[in-house]
């Protein structure tokens, strides 16, 4: 019997809880780097030292940091559901968790790709988390962060509003819904389908969504209960 498709667009607050900072809020990233200094096309082209140096410390971070009970509570589903995450965060959480299906809106912290080439991306490993102006690939080629920088597409929105129109169950956890496109996906769920948002601090949504005021952690828990047959 065909599984019901279950889709899931995750933001910072899915991370919060294995100490992955978050930009906005009150003492994240934000307010020890001015954003454009260091997440924008701009910033790495007049500052790229900068910009490296920052990216090395997010990887040293989450190296660090471990999956928590929300990426394992959403690998659960999978269980019952073909189940895809969709999410804006930069870490490896929900792929360390056991997620079979993650889509990245904003890139990946532990993935550089060649200036020249941006199709050629590569893996950093645990050993070897620091990239420089410096580095080089095997072509030869510099390298930079494989994150979508403020003032740059986002390439993998289109397969995310596909998802998203395919969903039979939507969910959204840990994210404002301010930060464009990725918000703009509530807006391609069919009608009728059934959409769940978890945050401490919801954002306003329409009366069809089931929101649960919680962390992600004892959201997911509360969202396992309800979605499971």
């Amino acid at each position: 019997m065909k599984k019901p498709k279950l889709v899931i667009s995750t933001g910072a607050g899915m991370s919060a809880e294995s100490g992955i900072s978050t930009f906005r809020d009150s003492g994240g990233l934000w307010d020890k780097y001015p954003v454009m200094d260091v997440a924008s096309a701009d910033g790495f082209a007049r500052n790229p030292e900068l910009v490296h140096s920052f990216y090395n410390t997010r990887r040293h971070e989450l190296v660090k940091a471990q999956p928590n009970a929300g990426h394992r509570g959403l690998v659960e589903l999978e269980q019952w559901y073909d189940t895809y995450v969709i999410t804006q965060n930069v870490d490896n959480l929900h792929e360390r968790a056991g997620s079979e299906h993650v889509l990245h809106l904003h890139g990946e912290l532990m993935k550089v790709r060649s200036m020249k080439h941006p199709e050629r991306v590569y893996e950093l490993s645990e050993g070897n988390l620091d990239t420089t102006v410096d580095t080089r690939d095997e072509y030869g080629d510099a390298v930079r962060p494989h994150i979508v920088f403020f003032q740059e597409a986002v390439p993998n929105i289109e397969p995310a509003i596909e998802l998203a129109s395919e969903a039979d169950v939507f969910v959204v956890i840990g994210t404002s819904l301010a930060v464009y496109p990725a918000a703009s996906l509530l807006h391609y769920v069919r009608r009728g389908v059934p959409v769940y948002y978890i945050d401490p601090n919801p954002a306003p949504v329409p009366d069809y969504v089931t929101v649960l005021r919680m962390p992600a952690t004892k959201g997911v828990e509360e969202l396992v209960r309800l979605l499971r047959p």
